[in-house]
């Protein structure tokens, strides 16, 4: 199977149906397929060959569509940039990479130049926006749609850079099987199908969002895009177009519920709603189920390197009655292609109940680290990916996230994951949103620091806060510290909390000068 002939069957059966919405914008399956043809087209003519590859640096739209299309049609390779990079951080990527041509949206046209400098090898800059030779619509005017040239198997689709805010940004390269097994994989556990409206509000460069595109796609589904995530957006959205699916990290779905629109907008239509990408507070999970109760909640485990999908809680598990109850806390069990393991540092599977790390293999598991053969052997070792992530199996193979290991505090000689901590502050009924992470300590190595933002006009104390962990949790567990932030704590492109930089502005007060 090759990821392009989708669009082939989408103008067989569903030609005049309603493919994409973003705004007041709409294309047809026909139209979509046209637009992809000719601008894989216009790539060809402006001398892209096989394997070359092709980068976009813009906000979520149907030009992210027609390019996770049109490239692979002409033969390339999609590199999505993440739009929250630094101009150092992205002349980094494109250069290591080696991108040939560079779409690039209006709202970035001011870093052109500088990209343009900075990237000796870069041949094409396509504008998203305005006019002249070298515009997106101009280019797909005035070429003729060309042969699909069905890139499949192990070439390369993708190059996804993971791990900017840790150093050296990492290239995942990922193959057609990747995606192809990642696809067939969750379309039947998250319940999609032709009668589905999803909602991309994810950003689109992000691999969870990319692989929500393709199986959307892949299901011929209606498919409504927002440039970015901002809750009030999403309720109009949801309400306006009648989605049915959705996808959400637990920062976002948290700012959903506590957004003030939530509680007059129509959401009725929405009936499942995924969620992955890190740890889900309990608390935020109970609060949603309660307040969402049409919706069939599912959460899914993975990683870029994994295409993203590994493991899944399908809905008759979030439910807090019954004989399938328990297991909220779970990340579920494998996927049909994924086989895992709970493993020590020597790589060897540990009892039942015992933390460890989550390694899998699969067909969803990436081809290596672009460029770096050293990295790709060693995080490849043996077969399996290692993933970072510590967890534990039970007796039914339904796998407990404790954390990633690089965000694991040893304090006293204990290990304290930083989730277990989170959850028990946002238990707090005053707690809006919090991050948990370790400060060097003179004697206890690391000590347990809490950064927490309180719902507006509520007050709490920093030793009201902790007695409230010490009712939950072991005291060595319990931040020592607590700081209170009016503002919303920082994301990462892909909406997750950025423990990183949080960690460097708590480092930077300590260090004198």
């Amino acid at each position: 199977m090759h990821l392009t002939q989708v669009l082939d069957r989408a103008v067989q059966m569903k030609a005049g149906r309603t493919a994409l919405i973003c705004g007041s914008q709409q294309q047809t399956w026909a139209e979509f397929r046209h637009r992809v043809t000719c601008l894989a087209g216009a790539f060809r003519a402006l001398g892209l060959a096989p394997g070359d590859r092709v980068a976009m640096l813009a906000d979520n739209g149907f030009p992210y569509f027609e390019f996770h299309y049109a490239t692979p049609w002409a033969g390339g390779v999609i590199v999505p940039l993440n739009t929250r990079l630094s101009d150092p951080e992205l002349i980094y990527i494109l250069n290591d990479c080696g991108a040939r041509i560079l779409l690039l949206g209006p709202e970035y046209a001011a870093r052109r130049a500088v990209l343009e400098a900075g990237c000796p090898d870069l041949r094409v800059v396509i504008t998203l926006d305005g006019e002249g030779p070298l515009a997106c619509e101009t280019l797909i005017a005035g070429h003729s749609p060309m042969e699909d040239l069905r890139r499949a198997g192990q070439d390369l689709l993708a190059i996804i850079y993971t791990g900017g805010t840790t150093g050296r940004p990492k290239g995942v390269s990922l193959s057609h099987s990747n995606l192809v097994a990642n696809t067939l994989a969750v379309i039947p556990v998250n319940e999609f199908g032709e009668d589905m409206v999803y909602l991309h509000n994810s950003p689109l460069f992000h691999t969870s969002g990319s692989a929500r595109l393709i199986a959307a796609v892949s299901c011929l589904s209606t498919n409504v895009i927002l440039p970015r995530f901002e809750p009030a957006a999403v309720l109009h959205a949801i309400e306006k177009h009648r989605v049915t699916h959705i996808i959400l990290v637990p920062t976002m779905l948290n700012r959903l519920l506590n957004c003030p629109e939530f509680q007059t907008s129509d959401f009725s239509s929405l009936t499942h709603c995924v969620y992955g990408a890190s740890i889900m507070p309990e608390a935020v999970l109970k609060r949603a189920l309660a307040l969402m109760p049409g919706v069939r909640f599912a959460q899914s485990y993975g990683m870029t390197e994994l295409s993203p999908s590994a493991t899944t809680l399908p809905p008759k598990y979030h439910v807090l009655e019954g004989p399938n109850a328990g297991r909220l806390k779970s990340i579920g069990q494998a996927l049909m292609t994924a086989e895992i393991r709970i493993a020590d540092t020597e790589d060897r599977e540990v009892p039942r109940g015992e933390v460890g790390e989550i390694q899998v293999r699969g067909p969803m598991v990436m081809q290596g680290y672009w460029g770096q053969p050293e990295l790709s052997a060693e995080t490849l070792r043996g077969g399996w990916m290692h993933t970072g992530d510590a967890a534990y199996m039970d007796e039914e193979g339904f796998i407990f996230l404790v954390d990633r290991i690089k965000d694991m505090i040893i304090t006293g000689a204990e290990n304290v994951y930083s989730g277990e901590v989170e959850n028990a502050l946002h238990e707090h009924p005053d707690v809006r949103e919090c991050a948990v992470i370790g400060l060097p300590h003179a004697d206890l190595v690391e000590t347990v620091h809490a950064i927490v933002v309180l719902h507006p006009g509520r007050k709490v104390t920093e030793a009201e806060l902790i007695a409230h962990c010490r009712g939950l949790i072991a005291g060595y567990k319990c931040p020592r510290s607590v700081e209170f932030r009016a503002d919303p704590l920082p994301l990462s492109g892909a909406n997750k909390i950025l423990k990183t930089q949080l960690r460097q502005e708590c480092l930077a007060r300590l260090t004198p000068g």
